[in-house]
């Protein structure tokens, strides 16, 4: 199962499949990324994400982007995937597992202490993939966020 570090030439077709990705979640015009972005945080000066590429006869039917987080407890980083996706296609063949396997042995040869990510609670089919690897939910955890408005306004009270 060919399982390749994205190239700057990957970049369009990353693009696409995170388009796709958000179509299949219910949120088709969610995608503000563009290639200039994704290039830049893929490959520019300072890289902080990095992707992992699904390839079936020569072509890429899915893609992994994850960075690196950190565990205060553990002492020592981890790898949050940020997104997951092989085109519809071709899931059942091997990749998905693949792509997790690879960030799995990324993990242990850099000595991370753990690999992470968030699914979508109506995507059962996803759950049950991630369980028969030995996933387990976190269930005590809710997921915070603060973007747009929210953001600039708590920016504003930075000392």
């Amino acid at each position: 199962m060919p399982i390749r570090s994205a190239q700057p030439y990957d970049v369009p077709e990353i693009l696409a499949m995170i388009r796709e990705l958000a179509e299949y979640e219910r949120e088709p015009n969610a995608v503000v990324a563009t290639e200039e972005l994704l290039h830049a945080a893929l490959f520019g000066a300072s890289p902080a994400v990095f992707g992992l590429i699904a390839e079936e006869d020569g072509a890429a039917v899915g893609f992994a982007l994850w960075f690196r987080n950190f565990s205060t407890w553990l002492g020592r980083h981890g790898v949050y995937l940020e997104d997951l996706y092989v085109r519809p296609e071709f899931r059942g063949h091997g990749h998905g597992k693949a792509l997790l396997a690879e960030l799995a042995r990324i993990c242990i040869d850099r000595g991370y202490g753990r690999l992470e990510w968030w699914v979508l609670d109506w995507n059962q089919s996803a759950i049950d993939f991630y369980r028969s690897i030995g996933a387990v939910p976190k269930d005590e955890w809710t997921v915070q966020r603060v973007a747009g408005p929210a953001l600039t306004d708590l920016a504003a009270d930075a000392p």
